[in-house]
């Protein structure tokens, strides 16, 4: 799989783009604020139907336009399907080969991607909440029952939150409706905590052996999912939906007074361990780039084991965060299988001298110019 062109209209700073893409390398060179990551994210776009940058669409609307078209061509085999994003104030519009498809579940996924930019380094530090989107994005574009069943989880949490203020303020007592939500936000807290354990246990693999030769065979990368409760052992998930069933039951007063549910997979978190000492306390810059572009390696290759296919990698700027060796073992993982986008204000920063059938291109101010092959 491989994305073969890519046209762009009234996208952040360009106005109109039309390129094409061979399936390997492509190399995005030119100044800061140019327009090198704005080309990433409507890629992006066109993988997950939404932005990695924000949350409100209106922001991917070039100044003074009132709509934006994103349009791409997935070669397949011998196939090319073409993908399109509109974006208007009207909402949002996704087709996939010029059919407009009823929900955004139905597009995500039709073009896989692996982003690899500079905020990820804040996934180790960081809060649950990237750890849990980061899940998320791989196992919603990868398995579309994951992503149905995420979906109806936030609807429902959304509305058992809306009936728990309602009880706090007197204004609903109905205790079996509550129980009725309950119990159907177990049924997809279930699936969606087997696929994510299912997820970290394959990926964990991957990245330990990958991490293991970064780290010149000296540390060793553990991946742990954890609870949002230490009541709660997701080892024996024969018993997942009876232990929330029970927790639910035993914190119903407490989630009515903060008007909140307070476990499930929405709080769930994931931990890294590093030779068995929790990275997130400790890990030094240089091992949480370690860390970080093991799992991202690891992703690529979930991705292909699971599709016999390898998602397009798109790299924002973040090979001067890497040194040499680990710059070395990224060129060498992607050469000539994993059709690669890279951004960079310098060539100077990457190591060419391994590497075929790449593509310079350079932008200025929302245009791109081929600097040859």
């Amino acid at each position: 799989m491989y994305l073969s062109k890519l046209s762009l209209k009234n996208f952040r700073n360009y106005s109109q783009l039309d390129i094409q893409l061979n399936p390997g390398l492509t190399i995005l060179t030119g100044e800061n604020a140019q327009g090198k990551t704005n080309l990433l994210e409507a890629i992006f776009l066109l993988s997950l139907a939404k932005s990695h940058r924000t949350n409100h669409d209106m922001d991917m609307i070039q100044w003074g336009s009132d709509y934006a078209i994103i349009q791409g061509k997935v070669k397949k085999n011998s196939y090319e399907i073409p993908l399109e994003i509109q974006l208007s104030k009207k909402g949002k519009i996704a087709k996939f080969n010029y059919q407009d498809q009823a929900k955004l579940s139905q597009f995500i996924g039709k073009l896989n991607v692996v982003l690899f930019a500079p905020e990820d380094m804040q996934l180790i530090k960081g809060s649950p909440s990237l750890r849990r989107q980061f899940i998320d994005a791989e196992l919603g574009q990868a398995q579309p029952l994951y992503l149905q069943s995420l979906l109806q989880y936030h609807r429902l949490l959304k509305q058992r939150n809306t009936y728990l203020k309602q009880l706090r303020e007197k204004q609903a007592k109905d205790l079996i409706y509550l129980d009725i939500i309950s119990d159907q936000l177990i049924e997809h807290a279930e699936i969606i905590i087997n696929y994510r354990l299912d997820f970290i246990e394959h990926i964990g693999k991957i990245a330990n052996k990958i991490h293991h030769n970064l780290s010149l065979n000296r540390d060793e990368l553990t991946l742990f999912y954890r609870a949002s409760s230490s009541k709660l052992d997701y080892q024996s998930k024969e018993t997942i939906k009876k232990q929330f069933s029970d927790i639910f039951f035993e914190n119903r007063q407490r989630d009515i007074d903060f008007g909140i549910t307070h476990y499930g997979p929405h709080r769930d978190d994931l931990l890294f361990f590093i030779n068995d000492t929790v990275a997130q306390n400790f890990a030094s810059q240089g091992q949480q780039r370690t860390i970080i572009l093991s799992l991202k390696l690891a992703e690529l290759e979930w991705m292909y084991r699971l599709n016999q296919d390898y998602p397009v990698l798109l790299l924002d700027d973040v090979l001067s965060e890497l040194d040499d060796q680990r710059q070395l073992v990224l060129m060498q993982t992607i050469e000539n299988k994993v059709q690669t986008i890279l951004t960079t204000a310098s060539i100077d920063q990457i190591h060419l001298e391994n590497l075929s059938n790449s593509q310079l291109l350079k932008i200025a101010d929302g245009q791109i110019i081929n600097e040859g092959d």
